[in-house]
């Protein structure tokens, strides 16, 4: 489950220009920041373990359940819905690092015969066979947005499925455009409040049928985990050609994260099934 995802890293205008522009980035791989400030994480987004277990349980998964997870990071939740639920799960992601973490985690948790992750591009990923679960947690710039994921998470769906997307929502609509910015959007359209982002999913033709919300605390564990992971980095690669950026972002993030996103952007996993 990538993160990589929104808020600094799951806010899909964001996304795309880094993927495109930043230092270090190649075409099978997330930009080399990301790689380095959630080199620690297990979850790529503001939830945090108890969450994701929340989540498995509520959706009531029976043993055999296909899930599919389209940007599966270091895939903490096949591994742990594989551990616990039985499912049988295929993770999509491009940071080869991630990859290579998410299969450890299968071998530590005893589910590799259970769980498979791809080192691809998950835009545009169908499944070859139908899946129960069909999910994509805070990386829906592959598909253009959350709609447009939504759209291609039902091509791998079978009858009676259901998808998972994770998304950002305003807490409250910030003041002003600037405001907008600290949070790493684009502007204040760029994202909806949460009653708005329901009926957004009404409105698209799907029922929400559970949902999952991020806490401050989920953000904290997200964002502020990476901060010592920067500075150990720093630490251990003072040569290295993207320190200064490193840097830059280590100096800015503690102050600009407090003041703008843990108070205004929300953040949550939604289920959805066709109306």
């Amino acid at each position: 489950m990538g993160l990589e995802s929104a808020h600094t890293h799951f806010v899909i205008t964001k996304w795309s220009e880094l993927l495109t522009h930043a230092k270090g980035c190649t075409s099978m791989d997330i930009p080399r920041i990301f790689n380095i400030t959630e080199s620690a994480h297990r979850i790529h987004n503001p939830i945090t373990p108890d969450k994701l277990a929340t989540l498995g349980a509520a959706l009531r998964l029976k043993p055999g359940t296909r899930v599919l997870d389209l940007g599966s990071g270091s895939g903490e939740m096949l591994c742990t819905w594989a551990r616990d639920h039985g499912i049988i799960g295929t993770g999509i992601d491009m940071s080869p690092l991630f990859t290579e973490q998410a299969k450890s985690r299968a071998e530590e948790l005893g589910v590799a015969d259970q769980v498979t992750f791809i080192h691809d591009d998950a835009a545009g990923y169908v499944s070859d066979e139908k899946v129960g679960v069909a999910a994509c947690i805070g990386a829906t710039w592959i598909a253009g947005g959350v709609l447009g994921t939504i759209e291609l998470l039902a091509r791998s769906l079978h009858t009676g499925g259901i998808i998972l997307v994770g998304e950002p929502y305003w807490r409250q609509l910030p003041p002003t455009e600037d405001v907008a910015k600290g949070c790493l959007a684009g502007s204040i359209s760029d994202f909806l409040l949460l009653p708005e982002l329901l009926a957004s999913f009404r409105r698209s033709g799907y029922d929400v049928v559970e949902m999952v919300l991020a806490d401050q605390d989920g953000w904290d564990r997200y964002e502020a985990a990476k901060w010592l992971t920067m500075r150990r980095w720093l630490e251990a690669n003072p040569e290295d050609a993207f320190a200064s950026d490193v840097r830059a972002q280590l100096t800015a993030e503690p102050e600009r994260y407090a003041a703008y996103t843990r108070e205004y952007l929300g953040w949550g996993v939604f289920a959805l099934m066709p109306q």
